[in-house]
């Protein structure tokens, strides 16, 4: 499996902004299966914010509230708990992180028919953060839909709160073998 995974995009983010998009104009559709790497996410926002997802047409985030998602929450200060959402304008992909520089946000998500404009685009995820103001570990583990049978070209990433202060961003093509 070596060299199976093609990088098609990266943003690397050292100064606030509001949200980062991987695709676009860099999209590649000759693929099926795209992977996007998150990597120490970090906000500037005071309070609790949370990452979240769109994927994009033609470069641009779709806001339609057409979301749908379902996750199971993995916590060290307590048990695990389930969520779920619909018709949302966004997917939730992390739980919550603050402005703390010890407090970031990893993520892998696979994405899967982007390419169909027959199907709906769908993601899995699995997050992972850690929340420096409580000394907790938490993990996300789920996926979205986005309940739309059209082509996308991307998909956008940003916080309820705040902006994205720090963070590498990757989106890579599954190569079949």
């Amino acid at each position: 499996m070596a060299g199976s995974l093609i990088k098609i995009d990266e943003e690397i983010v050292t100064s606030a902004v509001a949200s980062v998009t991987l695709g676009g104009a860099d999209w590649d559709s000759s693929y099926d299966v795209y992977m996007v790497k998150m990597n120490d996410v970090q906000t500037d926002d005071a309070g609790i914010t949370y990452v979240q997802a769109r994927v994009t047409t033609s470069g641009t985030a779709d806001t339609t509230a057409n979301y749908d998602s379902a996750d199971k929450n993995l916590r060290t200060d307590t048990t695990f708990s389930n969520s779920a959402f619909t018709n949302q304008t966004f997917a939730y992909i992390s739980n919550a992180i603050n402005n703390s520089a010890q407090s970031t946000h990893n993520n892998i998500l696979y994405l899967f028919n982007f390419n169909n404009a027959s199907e709906y685009s769908f993601a899995t995820f699995e997050g992972l953060e850690w929340r420096y103001n409580n000394n907790n570990l938490f993990g996300r583990q789920g996926g979205f839909v986005h309940t739309v049978a059209q082509s996308c070209d991307g998909i956008n990433i940003f916080t309820s709160a705040g902006n994205i202060d720090n963070g590498k961003f990757s989106l890579y093509g599954l190569k079949k073998d």
